[in-house]
């Protein structure tokens, strides 16, 4: 909190984004403004509204100095940025972004608001460093529901690819130590994106559908077509990482592209030893590098995942209750800052910590619980819990009786 203390001119505020974050990083089963505000001692939910919404504050500024601190903290060697979304479910019409779109986080189109996250992913940890959010055609195309939630004139639609270039440039501009970037089919299926990237002369290693088409010596062809062709020799066993039950072991073959420009240019194909299932990569780089190399960022890759994972069930990055742009990204924003602290708190004690038999290394979970319950607990008595039963109360009551006259006029 030290480190982002500058970004705020007044007290006041730069003590509520203290109390928010502390309240993420907390084991309540629900992290709101209501519930927040009660555990920090508030007595109604108006400050940290107040903050999200208000208060004067730069939250890119605060992004900006999460990814310093990211860096600083997980900075290693083998770094790959790492692009991916992920949807919360959301009811109704108004929360900036929302409408009916497909989503991962259900499997299915659901209503929902979708956000595009760039993570930093080392041997050491990972953690997000920057977050955009997606706002559909139907948002840009309407003028007054953007001004009704907030959204800037100077925002237009874009792509999820284009809102990953826009991230990976802040992080290279910002001399963010990696070489490679790593990401799923929407983002391999885009040439702006890999033009860009390769512009910049930054590997990728970029996951493909089965129907892409890939150049060769003897013309075009689907990639899944391709596959065909390879030898049986192509094909080697190699790890992608440890996983939960230990290393992950896959098939990989590797088939170059044919490419004028500068730079090397390869199809990294994977099959499941077990089931004979095949998944594909767009590969980049300046220099030659070996399979292994690319096979360690294919892997890499589901990192991010493991980022929405504990962001969402550790530090409340999907339970805000906002509705309008700038909320939006100031609670993101200390979602992100939450999550950070408790990857770089992990780093920290693995690195101090000799691991004893019989017990695994410290994780996410079990730091967020230490800090909880012996640095961040706080006990208030009976009358303040009391108060905020009535003051819960009072709210619903107020809301259910304009939600009824709202119903009737219709």
């Amino acid at each position: 909190m030290g480190r982002i203390a500058g970004r705020f001119a007044r007290v006041e505020p730069r003590r509520r984004a203290r109390a928010l974050v502390l309240g993420l990083l907390s084991d309540l089963p629900r992290k709101n403004c209501w519930t927040i505000a009660e555990q920090a001692g508030d007595a109604t939910p108006d400050g940290l509204q107040h903050l999200l919404s208000r208060a004067r504050w730069d939250a890119d500024a605060v992004r900006d100095d999460i990814r310093g601190f990211v860096v600083e903290q997980l900075r290693h060697d083998d770094a790959v940025l790492v692009v991916d979304e992920t949807g919360d479910l959301k009811k109704g019409t108004a929360t900036v972004g929302v409408q009916r779109q497909y989503t991962g986080t259900a499997g299915r189109i659901e209503n929902s608001q979708v956000a595009v996250y760039l993570a930093y992913s080392t041997p050491l940890g990972h953690a997000a460093i920057d977050r955009e959010l997606y706002v559909p055609r139907s948002w840009t195309d309407d003028t007054a529901r953007c001004q009704a939630a907030g959204i800037p004139d100077t925002v237009g639609f874009a792509t999820k690819p284009a809102l990953a270039a826009r991230m990976i440039g802040r992080a290279l501009d910002a001399d963010v130590p990696v070489s490679w970037v790593a990401g799923d089919e929407v983002y391999g299926g885009n040439p702006h994106l890999r033009t860009a990237l390769e512009a910049r002369r930054m590997g990728y290693v970029l996951a493909v559908a089965c129907d892409h088409q890939i150049t060769t010596r003897v013309g075009k062809i689907r990639a899944d077509a391709l596959v065909t062709k390879l030898p049986k020799r192509a094909w080697q066993k190699l790890s992608a990482g440890a996983g939960a039950k230990g290393h992950r072991f896959y098939d990989w073959a590797l088939a170059e592209i044919t490419d004028a420009r500068p730079g090397h240019r390869h199809l990294l194909v994977r099959r499941n030893r077990r089931t004979g299932e095949l998944a594909f990569y767009r590969c980049y780089s300046a220099t030659q590098v070996p399979l292994s190399t690319l096979v360690k960022v294919a892997g890499r890759r589901w990192t991010v995942e493991e980022t929405f994972q504990s962001g969402k069930g550790l530090a409340g990055l999907d339970e805000h209750q906002v509705r309008r742009w700038t909320s939006w990204h100031r609670w993101v924003t200390l979602a992100m800052l939450a999550h950070a602290f408790l990857a770089a708190a992990t780093a920290h004690e693995r690195a101090r910590e000799q691991t004893l038999d019989g017990l695994i290394p410290l994780t996410c979970n079990e730091i967020q619980h230490l800090f909880t319950t012996l640095v961040a607990q706080t006990v208030h008595a009976v009358k303040h819990r009391l108060r905020w039963s009535q003051w819960r109360r009072r709210h619903q009551a107020r809301a259910r009786t304009c939600h009824y006259q709202a119903r009737a006029a219709q």
